[in-house]
């Protein structure tokens, strides 16, 4: 035996390290002890011949000192050797990192407009490994400038990116470079920012500037993909996977600059794609992610003994992408590549094979003994049974397997009686003797002889015959349906002397009754005396081939029967579409088992981008509208252009509706000219004179393309021409005309939708008046009541802002506000403060502005009701017919409103209505509620408004006898 324990690591030694010392590691397993060596790219450091300064070996381990990059970089493998043969170790790379500093040259000034965008390269210096951390600092370490939307710094190239520059981004500006592998850092010298300011900010439209490379992950590990754009507004990023969802553990940080792929997997390649997005414009990018794997064994070499002269092939298969390619060392030297084959082993086969399997992201090894060996034949390991035992008229195989090497010769006999080969008897390859239709005349003892070329042995059993075991009552054919019981019969007779078992199967499945409840679900089973099989509760699953075996330790004999389960349709299959319009696609999938019960109808399902809950499935339209049971294709129609879905099909029989289909891969439909146009127009002119349109957003599921956008047309009345003017922001919901409208002006406004397959129609036209000017006229008679601590009522004369606040506390130009139609003469003012003293005036109002205020009103709020929860008792009648509530009574503070009495709500638990009662009493009565949850909410009714709420709950007569 030769394995190892411990092998050498791949190992960075930083050049400037205070610890100057490389220690290799290597334990060996090995019986016997197994001596250790050393090479070097290729070299056996030889220790004892030729000592070195630099290398000593402490316990098996390789101990570098002082290590110079010339001399000691490189590869390195342990080699380990005892009688039994040679292994050598995994390969380790020993290299050495460093980090040059920054060239101390000064910077060049970077000048940008306010507003643009920006680049700082870090041009990082000489290193190894390459993988480093960059940070920026902001004029002083360690200020270091922390990433947000408008900040980016690349780890991949260093560079710092501002999205738009602002004039607070002023100073010096240093790359620091960190190595986590040697624990060093290096900085630049500073690159000095300088903002040029501007009168007016100019918008820049998204510019993607970092772009991620294509990029080679290896499967399990996390991968980070960076984009980042320049632009002002500052750009929005989003992800996506071209032809599939975003793998499903995703993530996304700083800002949607970063996209993270959590422990990727084969199926995560593909083109990744990412969009930036501002009122300015869009710009997209998109690379390729390749997902490869190091190699694993799916099946590798184990210790083998084989006999002198025999046939071996050693093979190992190795997964992996790309695929790995197969070496082979015996010994520690080359031998052969692929498949190993011997067709006739001798002694010097023996030794220490590995099988290596390669591709581009790793190495791995598996180490085997092969011994070839050879012995006289010998039965002390495995003798011919004392005792045999075959059936009448059955099978009987008397098994001969001596342990000897190289293979025996065979001889049986029956006393003195030789036996050779026959119609009825036969002697194997493996020196076993079969007996065919075996006869009470075939008992007696029975001799194996082994000889070859080291010696011979023999060793004897006696063989006896019983009675063949026969099946008398097999299993019938049954038909039933979901949820009924049937049993399956099974009697047989056999041999008195043996005992007997019955084993059932269903479709090659052994039913274990102390295990299997679980797998058969409901299934409750039972066996009698003769062996029945009672079936329970039988479900779809349950259906099948079911063979009953009855056994003895002599033979066994078995019959079947078909179990078939009517029930609800099982799901169909291959659900696709094959052709695709823009509101209608052709769906294709095959039948599923009707499960006894022919199919009567189909139906279609699907379920689009915005459904909210994965299970959001609607029944499509198809055309025809009704699909009968043989249906395996149809039209979905009237279907959103441009949308996302997927589709799923289930059938009806006349036991109910079955199970779902898988759902169909995920399509688009094409796009087309939308259809709609926004809802809720309307307008108004500015205090400046502009024209002010708003409309409410059309859904994003009547786009119908991409690009969508708004027209917005307007005119005075008497114009015969429309003015119009294009806004790309589909989630837009106004629109200014910032040219001064002549007032008293009558001007019709519509709008519409567009995307890049043309124009929807326009909106019903919406008449706007520009007014004269601001009213002039102040509100008459305004009066105000108060109804609680908190609100009040306020009149005036229709002539409208109304403003309201507390005299004494609160600042007037904070004041609370409420507008309200010009044909309404009152209002109820809210959120006021209990006890306190207001101020209300009223104001006329128009789209030029507020006219004069009315004279101020002066009102006091009531006091606040107690804001103490009350205690609540429930009773219960002798005779369980009544309940009876009551409270303890709370009484009001000086600075609290009176209490007038109680309110009690009587409702069902889940529901927000019931029935109101109200009472002067602390107590009150009802009839003992017979079913169900009842809540009952009791709370203080003050002039000052209504207390807290108290609850009680009670639950119905049946319900507590039934507890």
């Amino acid at each position: 035996m030769l394995s190892f324990c411990e092998e050498p690591l791949d190992t960075v030694y930083a050049e400037d390290s205070p610890e100057a010392k490389i220690s290799m590691n290597c334990r060996v397993r090995a019986n016997p002890p197994a001596a250790i060596k050393w090479w070097h790219n290729n070299w056996e450091i030889k220790l004892m011949e030729q000592p070195d300064e630099h290398y000593s070996l402490v316990g098996g381990n390789l101990v570098i000192t002082n290590p110079e990059k010339s001399k000691h970089a490189g590869k390195y493998v342990c080699v380990a050797k005892n009688v039994y043969g040679t292994t050598i170790s995994k390969e380790a790379t020993v290299k050495f990192g460093y980090l040059d500093q920054f060239p101390t040259d000064e910077r060049e000034a970077v000048y940008v407009k306010e507003g643009q965008g920006a680049v700082l390269l870090c041009a990082p210096p000489s290193r190894y490994p390459t993988e480093v951390m960059y940070r920026w600092i902001y004029n002083d370490f360690p200020n270091f400038i922390i990433p947000d939307q408008r900040r980016f710094v690349s780890q991949t190239t260093g560079n710092l990116y501002i999205a738009k520059v602002e004039a607070s981004d002023v100073g010096n500006y240093s790359c620091f470079v960190s190595s986590p592998t040697i624990g060093k850092s290096v900085f630049s010298t500073p690159i000095p920012l300088v903002p040029q300011i501007e009168k007016e900010v100019k918008r820049y439209p998204a510019d993607i500037r970092v772009r991620f490379p294509k990029t080679y992950a290896l499967v399990g590990q996390n991968v980070t993909l960076e984009c980042f754009a320049l632009g002002n507004p500052l750009p929005h990023i989003r992800w996506r996977k071209l032809d599939a969802d975003l793998p499903p553990n995703y993530e996304v940080s700083m800002n949607g600059a970063l996209l993270h792929l959590i422990n990727v997997q084969y199926e995560d390649e593909g083109s990744y794609e990412c969009e930036a997005l501002n009122v300015r414009g869009m710009d997209w990018y998109r690379q390729w992610l390749y997902v490869e794997g190091a190699p694993e064994w799916a099946e590798h070499i184990n210790d083998t003994e084989k006999d002198v002269g025999s046939e071996l092939t050693l093979s190992c298969t190795a997964v992996g992408k790309p695929l790995p390619w197969i070496r082979w060392l015996k010994d520690g030297y080359s031998y052969g590549k692929g498949e190993l084959k011997f067709s006739s082993l001798t002694f010097e086969d023996s030794g220490m094979y590995q099988c290596i399997a390669e591709n581009t992201w790793g190495t791995i090894y598996a180490n085997a003994e092969l011994r070839v060996v050879s012995c006289a034949p010998t039965f002390i390991y495995n003798p011919v049974k004392k005792t045999l035992l075959g059936a009448e008229n059955g099978r009987v195989v008397i098994e001969c397997k001596p342990r000897a090497a190289p293979k025996p010769r065979f001889i049986w006999k029956r006393g003195s009686e030789l036996f050779s080969n026959s119609s009825r008897m036969f002697i194997w390859d493996d020196g076993s003797l079969e007996i065919l239709n075996a006869t009470k005349s075939d008992e007696g003892l029975y001799t194996c002889y082994a000889e070859n070329d080291r010696g011979k042995a023999n060793s004897t059993g006696t063989l006896s015959i019983t009675e063949a075991t026969k099946i008398t009552v097999p299993p019938s054919d049954v038909e039933v349906t979901v949820g009924e019981t049937t049993v399956l019969q099974c009697s047989a007779s056999y041999d008195p002397s043996l005992d007997i078992t019955f084993i059932w199967t269903v479709d090659s499945y052994i039913i274990n009754f102390a295990t299997d409840f679980d797998h058969y679900e409901q299934m409750m089973v039972r066996l009698s005396n003769s062996g029945d099989l009672l079936i329970k509760n039988i479900q779809i699953a349950h259906a099948g081939e079911y063979i009953c075996t009855a056994q003895t330790i002599v033979d066994n004999t078995t019959a079947s029967a078909n179990v078939i389960v009517r029930g609800r349709p099982g799901p169909p299959g291959g659900v696709r579409v094959e052709e695709i319009r823009d509101t209608s696609v052709k769906l294709v999938w095959s039948l599923g088992s009707d499960h006894g019960s022919l199919l009567a109808q189909h139906v279609v399902q699907t379920r689009d981008f915005f459904a909210l809950d994965p299970e959001d499935w609607k029944t499509a339209v198809t055309s025809p509208v009704f699909l009968d049971g043989k249906a395996e294709v149809t039209e979905v129609v009237d279907l959103y252009p441009w949308m996302e879905y997927e589709f799923r099909v289930y059938a009806i029989n006349e036991l109910g509706a079955g199970e779902s289909s898988l759902p169909s891969i995920k399509i688009k439909t094409w796009d087309a000219i939308p259809t709609m146009s926004p809802t809720d127009v309307d307008g108004f002119v500015g205090l400046n004179g502009e024209l002010i349109v708003t409309w409410t957003p059309m859904k994003p599921q009547y786009f119908f393309g991409k690009k969508f956008g708004y027209v917005v047309a307007f005119k005075p009345h008497e114009d015969f021409d429309w003015k119009w003017s294009t806004i790309a922001d589909p989630e837009a919901r106004r629109f200014v005309y910032r040219d001064t409208i002549i007032p008293n002006t009558e001007i019709q406004v519509k709008v519409k939708g567009y995307n890049s397959k043309g124009e929807g129609p326009y909106s019903l036209t919406k008449v706007v008046f520009s007014s004269e000017s601001a009213p002039t006229e102040a509100p008459l008679d305004v009066y105000a009541r108060q109804v609680t601590s908190t609100e009040a009522l306020v009149w005036w004369l229709p002539v409208y802002q109304i403003r309201y606040w507390r005299k004494y506390d609160d600042n007037e130009a904070a004041a609370s506000r409420v507008l309200v139609h010009s044909s309404v003469n009152q209002t109820r003012l809210e959120n006021m403060r209990p006890d306190s003293h207001y101020l209300i005036e009223v104001r006329a109002y128009n789209g030029a502005g507020l006219g004069p205020p009315s004279e101020h009103c002066e009102m006091f709020t009531r006091r606040p009701p107690p804001s103490r929860r009350l205690r609540v008792y429930k009773y219960v009648s002798f005779t369980r017919k009544w309940l009876y509530i009551y409270w303890d009574h709370i009484y009001n503070y000086w600075n609290e409103s009176y209490v007038e009495g109680y309110k009690i709500l009587f409702r069902k638990e889940g529901e927000r209505y019931g029935k109101l009662y109200t009472t002067g009493r602390h107590y009150i009565d009802f009839p003992m509620p017979e079913t169900g949850d009842y809540v009952i909410e009791i709370r203080a009714r003050c002039e000052g408004g209504d207390g807290p709420i108290s609850q009680i709950l009670v639950q119905g007569e049946t319900r507590q006898l039934a507890l």
